[in-house]
């Protein structure tokens, strides 16, 4: 299998994943659409949908059953991706993330607005920008969002938020999969980015404070995660 046919093989097992649990369109149990109906959606042939499904039917996530069509399993696991147990897990985890984001995150961008160098400044403003035009293009930004994010906390000069880096990128990497299918959060991320980038270039320690407080805020809403049920 070439490069390309893998990328794309895995893009759409990652895309059924996603249907599963953000879009929450199957549950254990469910029958998938057929092959026709769900290539057709994606935007693809068979070929690449079939590898997909042949992926995550070894991995237990799907199951084929002969003259019925293919299956959620019953207990679908994504232990060894995302170091959980089932698949309904990835909501929550997403959920815990983010509010450890919501708690130190825009003291972050308060004391990098009051500490950060020059150059620091730099960095931040080069990654912010490069991650704009990874969405503008469409393009994968999770490294360029984690380096703007960690750019940013490495500019508040405080060792222990340092540690907690770790946590950070766990959290944009999961979200970044994630938003694919909410997209406004893509456009939420551009002006709330922007907005961020202009207050610590002021050295607006309040304001950058906010900004990030909105910014987390914002996903947390589009996700639907603001609901202490969820």
């Amino acid at each position: 299998m070439s490069s390309e046919r893998k990328l794309l093989s895995e893009k759409v097992a990652n895309q059924i994943i996603d249907m599963i649990t953000i879009e929450k369109r199957f549950s254990p149990g469910d029958k998938l659409p057929n092959e026709n109906l769900l290539a057709a959606e994606l935007g693809i042939s068979r070929t690449p949908l079939r590898e997909a499904i042949k992926y995550l039917t070894a991995r237990n996530i799907l199951e084929i059953k002969r003259g019925k069509g293919t299956f959620v399993t019953k207990n679908p696991s994504l232990s060894e991706d995302f170091g959980m147990e089932t698949l309904e897990n990835m909501i929550i985890k997403l959920k815990d993330l983010y509010e450890i984001r919501l708690m130190i995150e825009p003291q972050i961008a308060y004391l990098a607005a009051k500490r950060a160098t020059n150059e620091e400044l730099e960095k931040i403003i080069h990654y912010g920008m490069e991650t704009e035009a990874k969405i503008l293009n469409n393009e994968d930004r999770t490294e360029t969002d984690r380096a703007f994010h960690g750019e940013i906390a490495k500019a508040a000069h405080n060792d222990w938020i340092k540690r907690l880096m770790p946590i950070l990128n766990n959290a944009i990497s999961t979200a970044v999969k994630a938003s694919h299918v909410r997209p406004e959060i893509l456009q939420h991320t551009l002006k709330d980015h922007r907005t961020l980038m202009e207050f610590l270039k002021e050295r607006d320690a309040e304001g950058a404070e906010l900004a990030m407080r909105l910014h987390i805020t914002r996903v947390i809403k589009a996700f639907g995660l603001d609901n202490e049920n969820s």
